[in-house]
């Protein structure tokens, strides 16, 4: 009897959709019906509104049915789903679904398709070649093909990696280290948990490709605390990578070193800032540092360090595999390649889209999310995380590359997008934006630490009617002081949403909460 695959996602998010109980029931129903199955536990293909996602592999053709529920499965089998039968829940094969066949999967490519740990998977499907040519390399030519791609830190500040590595590389030290920051703390973002989850060797691959190319031979992946999942996965990951040659003191016979170690955040947003996460790296309290130096200069341990996120290290294989010109060949303007967006919030279709840079925000929420979840008219989409620009309807034609966004006060980040419909109160989310820079502050430098309380208390009384024109120049004058003098992004982006808000839906400022006239007049007393 020939055996048929079927994959069910491990995914945190179809987890939470209960995968675990359809997995179960599949491999329960199947041995009853004596059907020779192969249960593959798969990432998620970033369609979270259809998960549980469950594949068949059908003569090479990966047939889709979902969202599966345990209660459907044996049904499912009754309708002959093994071979790709019809019924309710079939969305026919996986790739020509609407939302995944118009995107450019780069980063994504493997994710949903392989089983996360097996390396012959990865293998077979591209793995490893990028840093089979990085082996056979010079160095420098490394760093100038990642410089030559145009791709720049998907974190969140859009730096030019290869700039990055270049001073990295440049640096005299003895040591050297690579760190990944995978704290990712922004509100509608889940790209990093997906990719470490779903395709972890390409993350290893490349952290491994950046040391090197800098000279450095010990790498640290600094996750989020919150991840249990991921870190189960990138902890086997590393340990067959390194039992395979692929990370350790010979990397796949070539008598390079590369050492990779998995630390875990302690649940502060203000680790996702780069000098706080080495501070924490280090056991010490997660406070900024003063630049300069940079941190490619004085970073961990006071060595140099080339610090990037998830995202960026992960596109750092496609461009040694394929080359620079192929991957800037994606993209716009400066903006080079493809940036994994995040749809959250009020949105129908929420997940992950993959798409290359100059795709409008219209299309991202219409073409994509089909528009609210609800059906609701949507009023503001929040880009960036908790610290970006609430976006008005009339900026959504914008294309989505660093600088034309920054050019109408927002900023891309990274990639994470929340959507609002017309119920929203724009007073309420400012306000909010101000209590979480008080909340999340380390404290190091006035203008976040108190800037951000005071913010908090000026919007209070403008909502109670105090003074409403006189501390809307004040919260104004504010935000400018947190921009000019924070020492990090945290404070010197705080005002954005705050500044977005007041711009662009005033009128908000203009409605009392029902609790905020109390706030207000304690704040003035």
């Amino acid at each position: 009897m020939s055996e048929t695959t079927v994959y069910v996602p491990r995914d945190a998010t179809a987890l939470s959709l209960g995968a675990e109980d359809v997995a179960a029931a599949i491999a329960a129903e199947a041995g009853r019906r004596g059907e020779s199955i192969r249960l593959v536990r798969n990432g998620s293909r970033g369609m979270f509104w259809i998960e549980p996602l469950v594949e068949v592999d059908v003569k090479g053709t990966r047939v889709a049915y979902g969202p599966v529920a345990g209660k459907d499965v044996a049904r499912l089998f009754d309708a002959g789903f093994l071979a790709g039968g019809r019924h309710r829940l079939r969305l026919g094969p996986v790739e020509e679904i609407p939302y995944l066949k118009k995107q450019e999967r780069l980063t994504f490519a493997r994710v949903g398709v392989t089983d996360p740990l097996s390396i012959d998977d990865y293998r077979a499907h591209g793995g490893f070649r990028g840093l089979e040519k990085a082996l056979g390399m010079a160095p420098g030519d490394v760093v100038q093909a990642v410089a030559d791609s145009g791709l720049r830190g998907r974190g969140g500040a859009a730096f030019p990696t290869g700039i990055k590595w270049k001073t990295a590389a440049d640096a005299p030290a003895g040591q050297k280290y690579v760190v990944c920051n995978a704290d990712e703390g922004d509100s509608g973002t889940f790209a990093d948990r997906m990719l470490i989850e779903g395709d972890p060797y390409c993350l290893i691959e490349g952290m491994t490709i950046a040391g090197l190319a800098v000279g450095a031979t010990q790498g640290y992946v600094y996750l989020r605390i919150e991840y249990p999942h991921a870190q189960r996965v990138l902890e086997a990951a590393i340990t067959q990578a390194s039992r395979q040659g692929w990370l350790g003191g010979n990397i796949h016979g070539s008598g390079q070193s590369f050492h990779l170690h998995l630390r875990m955040a302690a649940g502060a947003y203000i680790c996702g800032e780069e000098t706080s996460m080495l501070e924490s790296l280090e056991g010490k309290r997660g406070q900024i540092r003063y630049k300069p130096p940079l941190p490619a200069i004085k970073g961990l341990f006071g060595q140099p360090t080339v610090i990037n996120n998830v995202i960026t290290f992960a596109s750092v294989p496609i461009i040694l595999d394929r080359g620079a010109a192929f991957y800037a060949g994606h993209g716009a303007g400066r903006s080079r390649g493809t940036c994994t967006f995040q749809l959250a919030g009020n949105v129908k279709h929420g997940g992950l889209v993959e798409k290359a840079f100059g795709i409008t925000l219209r299309e991202l929420i219409d073409d994509y999310g089909g528009g609210t979840a609800n059906g609701r008219p949507v009023r503001a989409v929040q880009v960036g995380g908790p610290l970006g620009a609430y976006i008005a309807p009339s900026q959504f034609d914008t294309a989505l590359d660093y600088e034309a966004f920054a050019k109408i006060g927002g900023m891309i980040g990274h990639g994470g997008l929340v959507v609002f419909d017309d119920r929203v109160d724009m007073a309420a989310q400012a306000r909010y934006a101000m209590e979480f820079c008080a909340i999340e502050s380390c404290g190091k430098c006035t203008p976040c630490r108190i800037g951000s309380v005071r913010g908090v208390e000026v919007i209070d009384r403008i909502r109670a009617g105090i003074e409403r024109e006189k501390n809307v120049v004040l919260l104004r004058d504010l935000c400018r002081t947190m921009l000019d003098g924070s020492l990090c992004a945290l404070g010197g982006m705080a005002p954005f949403p705050v500044l977005s808000a007041l711009d662009h839906f005033s009128e908000d400022f203009d409605k009392p909460p029902r609790r905020a006239a109390g706030r207000a007049a304690r704040a003035v007393s």
